[in-house]
């Protein structure tokens, strides 16, 4: 099924590590980090189980890999095992520089970039 989904869309999540982010959720600030990216969305992890993973709008920092980014998301969906919760977002005003920070990890951009600097 998560296959179905993942073809839909236009931009491809891109898993990345080292990125930690900070959420309010309108009632409180939690602190996780990221499982992946794409332009337009986000997929949070390690988020503690009292986020409200159905607030209308959460604020976001987003901070590791050479970029830091503030921006509001809408909760799309959210999963929870006994002690963590993950959220996936959509991005509603992503800053300047976020698509180009995102492009950096694209596979399209990586192919390009390492056939640039081979020829």
């Amino acid at each position: 099924m998560a296959e179905k989904i993942t073809e839909r869309r236009k931009f491809q999540r891109i898993p990345l590590t080292e990125i930690a982010i900070d959420v309010s959720d309108g009632t409180g600030f939690f602190m996780g980090a990221v499982y992946d990216i794409s332009r337009f969305g986000l997929c949070m992890k390690d988020m503690p189980i009292k986020l409200k993973g159905d607030a209308g709008q959460m604020t976001v920092i987003v901070a590791g890999r050479g970029g830091r980014f503030r921006m509001n998301v809408k909760p799309r969906w959210s999963t929870r095992d006994r002690q963590k919760k993950s959220v996936g977002a959509e991005i509603l005003d992503a800053p300047w520089g976020w698509t180009e920070f995102v492009m950096k990890f694209e596979p399209a951009a990586n192919g390009e970039a390492q056939r640039e600097s081979a020829g």
